[in-house]
């Protein structure tokens, strides 16, 4: 029976595939009864697992939101930091209070080999837990089922093989099989380069631009050169016995500008690589680090300082909260995880995760590059690491403390602009580019494409690395997944399903998650999921779709404006404090058929089109005889000003909008600037100003004829008749 309620309660967050069935461990009758208990009569939780393995006890009847079956999830309800302390005090259990995580004995360990150690780590955040002895982790709500079956069975520890397995269909073990052969391949027929010939070794670290990396300190980090692909290889050495667990390939091209650029595959796939490259090297006794953002920093930094260095596993893009725990020891962390914009933008928000009382930051600049680099260029790597600048900060700041941000925005122009689009070039022209921070609302005319046009906005955005996560509450994510894939192949895959595994494989790659809520929802809990995932995910992009759909669960006696206005003032608030970009779509008021929508067309009040950074309308010109003409217009933009409009074409067969030919139509861009105010430029034909002006003319012209063409004219007086010019 109690396979069958298990079996039930996960079901949810399995994905459709073959029938799975859970595996039953060694459980006594009361522990077995109470677990059973806890599950039918407990509220929502979020699964537990043995790291590496996939132990679960998962009992959760609904998502906030998810990626996949194996994903790690999160309450929609939150735990707080105070109600963990108060249980733990409750059940007499000491902790201790870290920087990220609280600390406490492993209730997996054995009470003898425990010799008070504090190895169980609970994130404050989320409540997360992981023990580093034996590797389990699981949410707050399964470490209170653990603690009641010892209280219950009156043990002072818990075995993790009590655990239900996760359930594996046959084609992930023989994935997770196949993963574990290619590493062991990989691996043992990689070879050092302290084994090469000289001459070898000298241009493979010409090609990767490492010269001044000793071969002593390649030997030291076990870097190795996979011969057939020309590729540095970058062990993962984990758990308990640290065994070989996982690999990183890196391989370089140069470019037409003689600049290198790095190119890196993972085994296991990068969702699954959770690797501080490293990390064995650090002793117990060590009390700072230097954070990388690449596995060739952390060398430069080893060998240039002397100081513990790891690499994160994703660069900058993403800082796991399951690694934290690995993290709490050290007093002082430095972040120098690059040398350009996105990097120092990274480094605030991970620094956030890690405590900003103890992290310092390494400012990029043109003195101040990646390590690898300023260790090939000579420079001192102790003296930038300690002008790093500390992550907390006081409320108020001269602008000294300024300074040097004012100046790396005006040096790196480009980067403050943020991610370009590869699809849509005109709009890179008048917003120049996706910028973090930001709130921009989207509006367009019912049936015109809002959502179909937005999701290859986001998606032309995700595929370049942007963290995004969508909420749909007007049409389900199955729908919107399948319009994203196809926008994604850039074909109808419904007559090609036998290319169906290869796209849906590379889509499945991209950094992309889902809200599972699905019509009306509750502001709170989807801003609770939103913030769970910038934590988790380390989102930089959430779509909502739509306004109206959050507004339903409000309170009905209050005015339905006060209410959108709340609400808009919410999203304004996490995107700022978050450093996450959020993308609201908003229904229109009712207008005529035949006018084009404007910034006032936003439904509700003015709020709206205040808080946003930037307003896009995406108009359309119903035609009676074709489908209607769309185009895209900016009518705000913060970060620059220029508003303007270009055309869309709409592409059926692969759901995409793309730029026409400038042939075929020609863009129309104003700049909002006062003593610009009527002027067109060379390529903006077609303008207002233009058109009033082709009006005045033809009136003139018509007023010349009507003058300059004889008429007769019959005298009321005389009855005589007269010609007149």
């Amino acid at each position: 029976m109690w396979r069958g309620l298990l079996l039930k309660g996960t079901a949810c967050v399995l994905q459709a595939a073959a029938q799975r069935f859970l595996h039953q461990r060694h459980f006594s009758s009361p522990c077995l009864s109470l677990l059973t208990q806890r599950l039918l009569h407990r509220p929502a939780t979020a699964p537990l697992r043995q790291q590496g393995t996939g132990y679960f006890l998962a009992h959760r009847w609904d998502r906030g939101y998810k990626k996949d079956a194996k994903s790690t999830e999160f309450p929609v309800s939150p735990v707080t930091i105070t109600d963990i302390k108060q249980y733990l005090r409750s059940k007499d259990i000491p902790f201790h209070d870290g920087y990220s995580c609280l600390h406490i004995p492993s209730i997996f360990v054995e009470a003898s080999a425990r010799k008070d150690s504090f190895s169980l780590f609970i994130d404050k955040t989320t409540g997360q837990f992981l023990c580093k002895g034996t590797l389990v982790e699981g949410s707050w709500e399964d470490l209170q089922d653990c603690l009641e079956v010892m209280q219950k069975e009156e043990q002072d520890f818990l075995s993790p093989h009590v655990l239900l397995g996760y359930p594996e269909s046959m084609e992930e073990q023989e994935e997770r099989e196949r993963e574990l052969r290619e590493v062991q391949s990989i691996w043992s027929s990689s070879v050092p380069l302290s084994d090469l010939p000289e001459d070898e070794a000298e241009l493979i670290k010409t090609m990767f631009q490492i010269t001044k990396i000793s071969n002593a300190t390649l030997k030291k980090f076990s870097v190795r050169l996979f011969k057939p692909t020309k590729s540095l290889v970058f062990p993962w050495f984990g758990g308990p016995d640290s065994s070989l667990k996982g690999i990183k390939l890196l391989s370089a091209q140069r470019t037409d500008s003689d600049r290198v650029t790095y190119n890196e595959a993972t085994v296991p796939k990068s969702s699954c690589y959770c690797n501080l490259f490293g990390l064995p090297l650090v002793s117990r006794l060590d009390s700072e680090v230097v954070v990388t953002g690449q596995e060739l920093d952390a060398l430069a930094v080893s060998q240039a300082t002397g100081l513990p260095s790891v690499a994160l596993p994703r660069g900058v893009s993403c800082l796991p909260p399951i690694l934290l725990p690995y993290l709490e020891q050290f007093k002082r962390v430095t972040l120098w995880l690059g040398g350009d914009i996105r990097s120092w933008e990274a480094s605030k928000i991970f620094s956030r995760k890690l405590g900003l009382r103890r992290c310092s930051l390494v400012r990029p600049g043109e003195f101040r590059p990646c390590p690898v680099e300023a260790l090939a260029r000579g420079q001192n790597l102790g003296h930038v690491i300690k002008a790093s600048i500390p992550a907390a900060h006081k409320s108020i700041v001269s602008f000294k403390q300024l300074r040097e941000d004012v100046y790396g925005e005006l040096v790196n122009t480009d980067q403050v602009a943020g991610v370009k689009w590869t699809r849509f070039p005109e709009l890179n022209r008048i917003l120049k580019g996706h910028r973090k921070g930001e709130l921009t609302v989207f509006t367009g005319p019912t049936g015109s494409g809002k959502t179909t046009f937005i999701s290859e906005l986001a998606l032309d955005l995700c595929m370049q690395g942007v963290n995004t996560l969508w909420g749909s509450f007007e049409i389900n994510n199955v729908r919107l997944a399948k319009i994203m894939l196809t926008q994604f192949a850039m074909q109808r895959l419904e007559e090609n399903l036998e290319q169906y595994d290869f796209w849906a494989d590379k889509f499945e790659e991209l950094p992309l998650y889902f809200m599972t809520f699905h019509g009306q929802q509750n502001i709170k809990t989807v801003l609770d999921t939103m913030q769970h995932a910038v934590y988790l995910y380390d989102i930089n992009h959430v779509i909502i779709d739509n306004l109206q759909f959050m507004m339903g669960q409000e309170n009905l006696s209050v005015d339905k404006f006060a209410v959108q206005d709340h609400i808009i003032g919410v999203f304004r608030k996490f995107a700022t404090s978050s450093s996450c970009h959020v993308t609201l779509i908003i229904h229109p008021r009712k207008e005529e058929d035949d006018r084009e929508l404007q910034t006032a067309s936003i439904f509700g009040s003015a709020k709206a089109s205040q808080e946003a950074d930037n307003v896009l309308i995406l108009q359309e010109k119903k035609l009676v005889s074709s489908p209607g003409r769309r185009s895209l217009q900016v009518t705000k933009n913060r970060f620059d000003g220029d508003v303007g409009i270009f055309p869309l074409d709409f592409i059926k067969a692969s759901l995409t909008f793309s730029t026409p030919l400038k042939g075929k139509h020609k863009l129309r861009k104003v700049a909002n600037k006062p003593e610009n105010e009527g002027e067109v430029e060379g390529n903006a034909v077609g303008g207002a100003a233009v058109k009033k002006e082709e009006v005045k003319k033809e009136k003139a012209e018509k007023a010349t004829k009507a003058t300059k063409t004889p008429r007769t004219v019959k005298s009321p007086a005389t009855g005589h008749e007269t010609t007149q010019k």
